[in-house]
């Protein structure tokens, strides 16, 4: 009897070093505590032939998260807590859930990933860089990491320093737009816009960096890669396709801001949140446009002079290539390169909708991981769900009445799939198991 490819590197890698005892004997799969579920799927609903179970709950307000080569787990916290703002779990039996969990760093933050064998982590304002030498679950620098990236501008709102890495050596970090749509009095009915929008100057993009240069800075080090992005949390390399993508949070209020131009309903279905695919000097409109689902266009923004139908401010910007319903919040983007799911998912966009708080009248949205398929690079159908259920609730009026929230996801080197929760600090995996006589040959 085999293993099959995913059981094959999870055992290469515990018997490489990180376990004792492995033996030539093997498990089936429908024995193995490793692709066994949780009782009741930890709480999630998922498409057929998909389960999972809980890794590890209650570490705090999770964000991003990334899988070391050996299967150690790391994941940002939103703030340090007493124990440390990351933290980093070690599966030591082969069922795949944490049993050895650690805290380090003084800062918590949103940004995480590996490059180069290095753990790479952010805060509000930083890019730092962790290394390891050996196998140990800490990185060698846990107190004392390298600063990738500096200077940032601080700011409270859209803060979040989500990066990720090409294939040319290059860190690409979002820069989010402390504003709603550039208003002199940002959210305040009748306040002028600026225009231009200074906040283009440093922030609503994504800027470029050397991927492992230490001590540079935004300013005398960064390219502004791609501009008119209000917020991408969900940010992402493709390798399948060599270009970055993001998913953008679109703009709120405009019915507070415009009650005679936008009813209730109008304002929690619009605009819709956007994917794009970056490109350098490519600008994808924000504040000037935004993108109106039901006329399946991006509109003049009516600070600006829109009038729901004009586009004249949007001439010369980049179209998105998916749009999704307004206010899912998308938090993170993750494209699947693995095999333990089905084939289908292979090059398939996988997408944190942390969820919505700005739908009133009508019931909350988001709260779920959607699928879209790629193929060639673009876009084929329609997104579906992966996962749901994290709310833990049937009808969500409110962010708070939430039990948890999608907020990373991340792909374990077996090809399952990690993703984390920003209300608990709860991770699951998911993974993908057929019939039990067939799941191994």
């Amino acid at each position: 009897m085999k293993y099959s490819k995913s059981n094959f590197l999870r055992a290469a890698f515990l018997c490489g070093g990180l376990l004792s005892g492995c033996n030539s004997s093997t498990e089936t799969a429908s024995d193995d505590p490793y692709f066994t579920a949780d009782e009741g799927q930890g709480g999630l609903n998922l498409g057929a032939g998909f389960q999972s179970y809980v890794i590890a709950e209650d570490l705090g307000k999770a964000r991003h998260l990334a899988v070391r080569e050996n299967g150690d787990i790391y994941v940002n916290l939103k703030e340090a807590n007493d124990q440390g703002g990351i933290a980093a779990l070690r599966d030591t039996d082969g069922d795949g859930r944490a049993d050895e969990i650690q805290y380090f760093s003084d800062f918590g933050g949103t940004g995480m990933a590996f490059y180069n064998g290095n753990l790479y982590a952010s805060n509000d304002s930083t890019v730092f860089r962790f290394s390891f030498s050996g196998e140990n679950l800490l990185p060698d620098n846990a107190t004392s990491p390298d600063t990738i990236v500096a200077g940032f501008p601080v700011q409270k709102a859209h803060a979040a320093k989500s990066f990720t890495f090409d294939n040319k050596g290059y860190l690409y970090v979002n820069v989010g737009a402390p504003s709603n749509a550039c208003q002199e009095q940002d959210r305040t009915k009748g306040s002028p816009a600026m225009d231009p929008c200074p906040l283009l100057e440093r922030q609503g993009g994504v800027w470029r960096f050397d991927a492992e240069k230490i001590g540079q800075t935004q300013l005398e080090d960064g390219h502004r890669f791609s501009t008119g992005i209000r917020n991408a949390v969900a940010l992402q390399f493709n390798p399948l396709d060599g270009h970055v993508y993001a998913v953008q949070h679109g703009r709120d209020m405009l019915n507070g801001l415009f009650p005679d131009m936008y009813s209730e309903e109008e304002s929690a279905e619009q605009p819709a949140e956007e994917m794009f695919r970056l490109s350098d000097g490519a600008d994808f409109g924000w504040p000037y446009c935004y993108f109106d689902p039901s006329q399946d266009k991006r509109l003049t923004a009516p600070e600006y002079g829109g009038d729901r139908q004009s586009t004249s401010r949007c001439d010369g910007t980049e179209g998105p290539v998916a749009t999704f319903p307004a206010h899912w919040a998308p938090n993170d983007l993750l494209f699947y390169t693995g095999n333990q799911f089905p084939e289908s998912y292979e090059g398939s966009a996988l997408i944190a909708f942390h969820g919505s708080w700005n739908r009133a009248p009508l019931e909350q949205k988001g709260y779920f991981v959607a699928m879209l398929p790629f193929e060639n690079g673009n876009p084929e159908g329609d997104y579906h769900s992966l996962a749901e259920g994290f709310a833990g609730v049937a009808k969500i009026e409110a962010p708070s009445d939430a039990q948890h929230r999608p907020t990373g996801l991340a792909m374990a080197p077996d090809g399952t799939v990690i993703i984390s929760d920003s209300v608990t600090g709860k991770i699951w995996r998911v993974f993908y198991k057929e019939d039990k006589s067939m799941a191994l040959k």
